[in-house]
């Protein structure tokens, strides 16, 4: 059988180009379902307070930010991290569709 591709080369290279043709009209004809936004959205605060430790940074930072961001229209949750050298990173993660850029 490998012999009869190896002597008819137009065969084998007309079989190769059906299986590309049809891949190509499989992968647009796949419903967007197969595709679905797995990742949500999400925003990430950063603030520096310069000299400040954890326990400072997240008094005097952190809480007014997450204070102003909570409630925000599709928004599901957030995650805060404080550090000793004075740096306060908010992550806001929204709803699968809502744009960020909003």
């Amino acid at each position: 059988m490998v012999e009869m591709f190896i002597k008819r080369k137009v065969l084998s290279l007309v079989i190769s180009i059906f299986f590309v043709l049809l891949g190509i009209l499989a992968i647009f004809q796949l419903p967007i379902t197969q595709f679905p936004d797995i990742v949500p959205p999400s925003v990430t605060v950063q603030a520096k307070y310069t000299g400040a430790n954890a326990e400072v940074s997240a008094q005097a930072v952190a809480l007014p930010l997450e204070r102003a961001i909570n409630g925000v229209p599709g928004m599901t949750y957030m995650s805060t991290v404080t550090s000793n050298d004075g740096l306060t990173l908010i992550q806001v993660f929204f709803e699968v569709g809502t744009d960020p850029d909003v």
